[in-house]
């Protein structure tokens, strides 16, 4: 079978920053299909490859086999970093990777739930041991939490009468499908005179990605990773978050500021501003349009 391994996006611009040197050890907090880390483990570099989807992850150790020992892979969500570094007993590293992006593989099987195009069954796990589903969140919750859900998650400005309709379709027929749930949220809003132009991102996108946030639980586990992590960052060492979401870029710049502005500092900041997409990269790949990178290093504690 032919895989269509997941390109990540930026990863001309990650990989300079990173810079991957022979015997250093790097986390990839997100390894996917293994996009980054090929090319460290190319460079000589060993790599701790943590994802908490396990279908993409057993793409990666078939991808990254003839690298054997050299890469570490962990099925967790990467809100346990710290313990997984503990449990290796490893002090420092030299790198950690967060790329928030969804992975081609979960887009492109219809099976997961997480595509607008392709329908199937309103999923959206990204570990599927999870006990709560889309279908179980858009079927049963209120219309207020909905509402607070698609407004806070979505920063969509139909929230409202989106989760009034959803509340009102489901009444004569569960909602079960992407497509179903898609059509729903697209009448909604197309009918309220945003009317879609060619090349713009489809009506239903930020539905979709508010209540796959919530199933994951995707930004209190970004939160609790990053928390404690820059104390297993060596000194020169960097850690890079490429994030999708205005939320997630906010956690990064957060925690970043706060980092740098300690007494003593702990890193310096890379990137005073966010790196984007180049016009070719989002030509080439339209969902590179709303990725953000940012990069801080870590910085030797200052003698007392």
């Amino acid at each position: 079978m032919t895989i269509n391994y997941h390109v990540p996006v930026m990863l001309r611009e990650v990989i300079d920053f990173l810079d991957p040197k022979p015997g250093a050890v790097y986390v990839d907090a997100t390894l996917g299909t293994g996009g980054h880390t090929e090319i460290i483990l190319k460079r000589g570099g060993r790599v701790i490859g943590i994802d908490v989807d396990q279908e993409v992850l057993n793409i990666a150790k078939e991808r990254l086999a003839r690298f054997g020992e050299r890469i570490t892979y962990i099925h967790t969500n990467f809100s346990k970093l710290n313990q997984v570094l503990d449990g290796l007993k490893l002090e420092t590293v030299k790198g950690i990777i967060y790329d928030l992006g969804t992975n081609l593989v979960q887009l492109e099987n219809p099976e997961r739930g997480f595509s607008l195009y392709r329908d199937g069954p309103l999923d959206m796990r990204m570990d599927r041991s999870l006990p709560i589903t889309c279908q179980d969140l858009v079927n049963n919750l209120p219309e207020d939490r909905l509402r607070e859900i698609i407004r806070n998650y979505g920063e969509e400005r139909w929230a409202k009468r989106i989760a009034r309709k959803i509340v009102k379709e489901r009444k004569s027929k569960p909602i079960e499908t992407t497509l179903q749930l898609a059509h729903i949220v697209e009448e909604t809003v197309f009918w309220k005179g945003c009317h879609k132009k060619k090349g713009d991102i489809h009506l239903a996108t930020k539905t979709f990605q508010a209540l796959r946030i919530v199933v994951n639980d995707e930004l209190d586990s970004l939160k609790d990773s990053l928390k404690g992590v820059i104390t297993y960052l060596e000194p020169g060492g960097r850690i890079i978050v490429l994030s999708f979401h205005s939320l997630e870029d906010r956690i990064a710049k957060h925690t970043f500021l706060e980092w740098a502005k300690s007494d003593p500092p702990l890193v310096k900041i890379l990137t005073k501003k966010p790196l984007v997409p180049t016009e070719v990269e989002i030509k080439g790949n339209p969902r590179a349009r709303s990725a953000k990178l940012r990069v801080a290093e870590r910085i030797p504690l200052r003698e007392k």
